[in-house]
């Protein structure tokens, strides 16, 4: 790991998005699982903020009802697709906002 600089996330976005990379999304996690992690790499986020990462994350999916969702990754991380997800991601969202416009 010797010049590989530590990442530090400053929002529930970044901080699944760091988890996603380390592989952690692999198998289904419940928020609390997702809250533990984030929690031992110092992060507190509120639930509502963390929430809402959750069920925007692009390389997320869920599963299950309001109050018991589990997350899994839609695919695993490759550092050549990230910039194919993020395009993907406002592709759709421009998308949305032509239509209510």
């Amino acid at each position: 790991m010797a010049g590989k600089k530590a990442r530090v996330a400053t929002t529930a976005t970044e901080a699944l998005k760091l988890c996603w990379e380390e592989g952690f999304f692999r198998q289904w996690k419940k928020k609390g699982q997702v809250v533990e992690k984030l929690s031992q790499k110092g992060n507190h986020f509120s639930d509502a903020e963390l929430g809402m990462a959750l069920m925007r994350a692009p390389h997320l999916t869920r599963r299950g009802t309001r109050g018991s969702f589990e997350y899994i990754q839609k695919y695993p991380f490759a550092a050549e697709l990230i910039e194919e997800v993020e395009d993907e991601g406002r592709r759709k969202r421009s998308g949305r906002e032509a239509k209510t416009n």
